[in-house]
């Protein structure tokens, strides 16, 4: 609380300096002057100690599974069909969903899954969680050189897979943090909980100055997996692979020298209120009991509607004065002047250089890009995660940053949006301002050994069927 001591040490040497100058008469103090001098400490020490403290992000890490893990789209079809609890209709409907998903040829799954007939154990499950996040912590810890007996929160989110003891308890656990840390864990957000779970790290952090946050994001495949034949569950199957991320926020003001980014913004956009938006990806049992996630065919709409409602917001904190503008005379003209005119989408390209856009699929990267007016080069780090580690649900972001960073394309002064969708219905936000330029050969990231083989054109590679 280096702040606060700070200030008691000046309102001390304020109260000090005063009784002296009173209980001196050769000073000959004036009385308005001292009131005066006291008046504008009481100002400073008011806003200094009011002012939100600063959040930065020390680094991160993206977990990248062993070759093990390592899975063709051919494989993938040959497995399902092998286990045989796809219809020949169904067969053919994710062979297709396949072909026309944004991911690439090799992708990474559990190894259970991979086996015949697929391991669906509780333990398994245990063993894919904790071979993710143990191993992007354990990179996280090497890379910054904190200690885990510094970390005083953690806040875990994984949507599907609850055990008990808590995914949260387990790295607690696992790296022996100490007995008074403020531990989270957080179910059933969706994938937009890795960037919900960095604004309440930040709360929690401004709540509880000069202290760490490790804020771990993933998901768990052999949970989530649905071996029924509804087909508005089976696109789940499809797009979500194995994967995590770790991240280290700090409150520290001595960290900012060290750290990558400082947090300047988060937002939280939930439409839930409307029951199509509530309902539109909805875990639940099918006709015989099997439990998987629905996806509506609203979820699109939703998912438009929702972006509306969360650019209305964050426009006015991150738009320059002339978008701003512009946005405020459409307003006017379609609601007072009832005219007959689209509404206008600010240019986001004048407040962000680097867009990290959630892999919800290719459908979904594709609506982004045409309602955000955005260009190849902006969603380049979004389609190239898609087609290298599919979906990873909440941790999608995190690859999509390193991948920025692995380009070269991230310099002192940038702005960088992570943006994410999710059940219930949600749209959130996080805004990074970088803080260094970053140099791709200083970093261990899950792109450094094949970062020179993208971008490459999505879906040149049609899958086919072994039928």
């Amino acid at each position: 609380m280096l702040k606060h001591f700070n200030m008691n040490i000046l309102c001390t040497f304020l109260l000090v300096v005063t009784a002296a100058c009173f209980c001196t008469p050769e000073l000959k103090p004036r009385p308005s002057i001292i009131m005066a001098f006291c008046m504008a400490a009481f100002l400073l020490h008011h806003f200094l100690m009011s002012r939100p403290n600063k959040v930065y992000l020390v680094d991160f890490a993206c977990f990248k599974p062993s070759a093990a893990c390592l899975c063709s789209k051919e494989a993938l079809l040959d497995r399902a069909k092998r286990v045989g609890f796809l219809s020949d209709e169904n067969f053919k409907l994710v062979t297709k969903i396949l072909d026309r998903s944004g991911l690439g040829p090799w992708t990474y799954v559990p190894e259970g899954l991979l086996e015949i007939p697929p391991k669906l154990t509780l333990d398994e499950a245990r063993k894919e969680t904790d071979t993710v996040l143990f191993g992007a912590v354990d990179e996280l810890l090497e890379k910054t050189g904190v200690e885990a007996k510094d970390i005083g929160i953690l806040v875990v989110n994984c949507c599907l897979f609850n055990p008990t003891p808590s995914l949260s308890d387990t790295i607690v656990n696992r790296y022996k943090l100490r007995g008074n840390i403020l531990a989270y864990n957080l179910s059933g957000m969706g994938c937009s909980a890795g960037v919900l779970a960095v604004d309440f790290a930040k709360q929690l952090l401004q709540a509880q100055p000069h202290s760490y946050a490790l804020v771990l994001s993933t998901e768990n495949e052999i949970s989530s997996m649905y071996w029924g034949n509804n087909p508005s569950m089976l696109l789940v199957n499809c797009l979500f692979r194995m994967g995590g991320s770790a991240a280290l926020l700090s409150s520290h003001p001595s960290d900012r020298h060290r750290s990558k980014y400082e947090l300047i913004h988060t937002l939280r956009t939930h439409v839930g209120a409307d029951d199509n938006s509530y309902k539109c990806v909805l875990q639940e049992e099918d006709e015989e009991n099997k439990v998987g996630v629905s996806l509506s065919k609203e979820l699109m709409n939703v998912a438009r509607d929702a972006l509306k409602v969360h650019i209305t917001s964050l426009g006015p904190v991150v738009l320059p004065i002339s978008e701003k503008l512009k946005f405020l005379v459409n307003l006017i003209e379609r609601k007072v002047l009832k005219t007959k005119i689209e509404s206008y989408m600010p240019n986001f390209k004048l407040a962000f250089k680097h867009f990290c856009i959630h892999t919800g699929g290719r459908a979904v990267l594709d609506r982004m890009q045409k309602s955000l007016e955005l260009e190849d080069w902006h969603m380049e780090p979004s389609r190239m995660t898609l087609y290298r580690f599919g979906n990873t649900s909440s941790s999608s972001v995190w690859y999509e940053l390193a991948y920025c960073e692995a380009k070269g394309r991230i310099k002192k002064g940038d702005r960088v949006w992570q943006m994410a969708f999710g059940s219930g219905f949600k749209c959130n936000t996080a805004v990074w301002l970088a803080l260094n330029t970053i140099e791709p050969a200083s970093i261990k990231s899950p792109w450094r050994d094949e970062i020179n083989n993208f971008p490459v054109k999505a879906d040149t590679l049609p899958v086919k069927s072994n039928k």
